[in-house]
């Protein structure tokens, strides 16, 4: 599986992004799609996650009521919807794919994308 994040840039706080993942290869091996983030010297952590189907969704406390996760199977393709954005999301953005059921950990994860680096401030 191939993953090509894409929509990062620079924005003021309190503004909006959509981060975009388009998936190729072996697709029918995707269950769960999921984004990550690292920020400078930290280590690289959960954003959000959702099912195959998109009936379920999992998202980190500190992107809960701001981001939106969404898939659309017949792109291949997963969208991170950023709203209110802070300083302290800063951070090179991933997207990630899975064989298991809507998972957080990152060790959990079977390809990743190459990320995406978002830059919130004004």
């Amino acid at each position: 599986v191939q993953l090509q994040a894409s929509g990062g840039g620079l924005v003021q706080p309190g503004g909006s992004l959509t981060l975009s993942c388009a998936a190729s290869g072996s697709i029918v091996s995707i269950n769960t799609m999921g984004w990550f983030r690292q920020a400078p010297g930290k280590e690289r952590e959960f954003v959000a996650a959702i099912s195959r189907n998109g009936g379920t969704t999992n998202y980190a406390r500190s992107a809960k009521g701001r981001f939106a996760i969404s898939r659309d199977n017949a792109k291949n393709t997963v969208y991170l919807r950023m709203n209110s954005l802070k300083p302290e999301d800063t951070a090179v953005y991933y997207c990630a794919t899975s064989s298991r059921p809507v998972v957080t950990a990152t060790r959990s994860y079977d390809y990743w994308g190459q990320g995406t680096l978002v830059t919130v401030s004004s």
